[in-house]
């Protein structure tokens, strides 16, 4: 468990492993995911207001606007309250870094380097059983029987945007989005990141990071 408070925020493109490495973070230093997908998906099936308002954007091929974002984000850290946390998904620009910089102290901006090659061969594996979201990868987390969910058996399909050619747009459309955020950064002095091809590769260089700086 972290003997101090840390905040810290985690970049990476989809299909980094950037999911995998937080839920790592938090299991072996005890703090908070904050997603902001995992957030909006929740209140959009919850149908509260903010979901509605998401859900209309989405809808319509819009991002949320930053007003929402950083509104719902800044509120999921004052309920977090005392506690270390790691905040994925955002800011996902400088307006978004700016807010969270007048609130918060960040300690650490973690960033996850893994070539685009590797993330389209990997996305395009990748599989879902879509009323539950659970996920498959072949030749790596393959299901049971091949093209069913392994508990209830049904068909699994895969996401239009998993597919190489809109993978390979959505790694472009990251890149100049993010980098921006990460040079920002960079000039703080927040900025570590970490190369590899794999979760496991990465973890390892990542954890003697975070115990330097929780035990600094």
């Amino acid at each position: 468990m972290y003997t101090k408070i840390f905040r810290a925020v985690i970049i990476g493109a989809p299909g980094s492993g950037k999911g995998t490495i937080s839920e790592l973070i938090c299991k072996n230093h005890g703090c908070v995911h904050i997603s902001t997908g995992d957030i909006l998906r929740q209140n959009i099936i919850k149908n509260t207001e903010l979901g509605k308002k998401a859900k209309q954007y989405i809808a319509e091929g819009k991002l949320v606007p930053d007003a929402i974002v950083t509104k719902t984000m800044l509120a999921r850290i004052t309920e977090v309250g005392n506690r270390s946390y790691i905040l994925d998904g955002f800011p996902r620009n400088i307006a978004q870094a700016e807010a969270l910089s007048a609130r918060e102290q960040i300690d650490a901006v973690i960033t996850l380097d893994v070539p685009h090659s590797v993330i389209i061969d990997r996305v395009k594996n990748r599989w879902i059983h879509a009323p539950s979201g659970r996920v498959y990868n072949i030749g790596f987390k393959n299901p049971k029987v091949p093209g069913k969910d392994d508990v209830t058996g049904e068909p699994l399909m895969q996401r239009e945007d998993d597919k190489p050619h809109v993978v390979a747009k959505r790694l472009e459309l990251y890149d100049e989005v993010m980098n921006p955020v990460i040079a920002w950064y960079e000039k703080q002095g927040l900025v570590a990141t970490f190369k590899g091809k794999k979760t496991k590769e990465i973890w390892p260089m990542m954890e003697l990071f975070l115990n330097d700086r929780i035990n600094a």
